[in-house]
């Protein structure tokens, strides 16, 4: 087993030779199916590995926990926006009609910005690391549109992006809405500032039963997640838990 980093896009791959040939094959697969455009969507699951459904099924468990909570979800380091896609969904199954559960993605959309000392040297990444597509944001606009048009409400926006430098569009956007209370936030920028500052600024708007997520707990590629968490919040207060259907996705529940 091998660390790859793809040339375009920085993502490190954990597999076998035997494992990447078979998602390359799956990837093929996908871009040749013959299946009519109307019944494409109806059978993505054709195409979902058991590593790839077990990440929309930890969300799914996720979710279930806050449906009761008050407060919006806000997910630190978007890139593709899977996750936010998927949350959409999750909340027009779970809740369609609660219009105060706003789901708020804060990214650059440059890749990496900030990389410290305390993030080390395994990831072999540096600043631009992990970028998207030029004009991503704008595409993922629109499929966070076309997924909110699906659901009840949909007249009524409840998501937003917010590009930029996480050190100063985390408080920025909580300064701009004072009555922010967030019910779930994921974190999943991977290096130690964004992640610090995200966790300073949010910490005043947690309260019992607000869920933390994290992708890279105790991780020794990206260490600064764990340093940053650490530094904010006393780890021996916190229950720091996992399912055991997904290997590295942690999460926290407010005491």
């Amino acid at each position: 087993m091998g660390t790859m980093k793809t040339r375009k896009h920085d993502a490190i791959v954990l597999s076998s030779g035997g494992e990447k040939a078979a998602q390359q094959r799956f990837v093929e697969l996908l871009k040749s199916a013959p299946l009519p455009d109307d019944e494409l969507l109806a059978n993505l699951g054709l195409f979902l590995s058991s590593k790839n459904l077990s990440r929309v099924l930890f969300f799914e468990q996720i979710y279930r926990k806050i449906v009761g909570a008050h407060g919006i979800i806000c997910e630190f380091g978007v890139r593709w926006g899977q996750t936010l896609s998927l949350l959409s969904a999750l909340r027009g199954i779970h809740e369609p009609f609660n219009r105060h559960r706003k789901i708020v993605g804060f990214d650059t959309f440059s890749g990496f910005l900030g990389v410290a000392e305390e993030d080390g040297a395994l990831s072999r990444c540096t600043d631009g690391s992990f970028s998207v597509s030029a004009g991503y944001e704008e595409y993922l606009g629109a499929v966070l549109e076309t997924q909110e048009a699906l659901n009840p409400v949909s007249h009524l926006k409840k998501w937003e992006l917010v590009k930029g430098d996480a050190c100063q569009t985390v408080p920025g956007y909580l300064a701009r809405h004072p009555e922010t209370i967030i019910a779930l936030a994921i974190f999943d920028f991977d290096i130690y500032k964004p992640t610090k500052a995200a966790l300073e600024a949010i910490k005043p708007r947690l309260c019992k039963g607000s869920v933390l997520v994290f992708d890279e707990l105790c991780d020794d590629i990206f260490p600064g997640e764990t340093v940053a968490l650490r530094e904010v919040f006393d780890l021996n207060r916190l229950r720091i838990e996992r399912l055991p259907m997904t290997a590295r996705v942690s999460y926290a529940v407010m005491e």
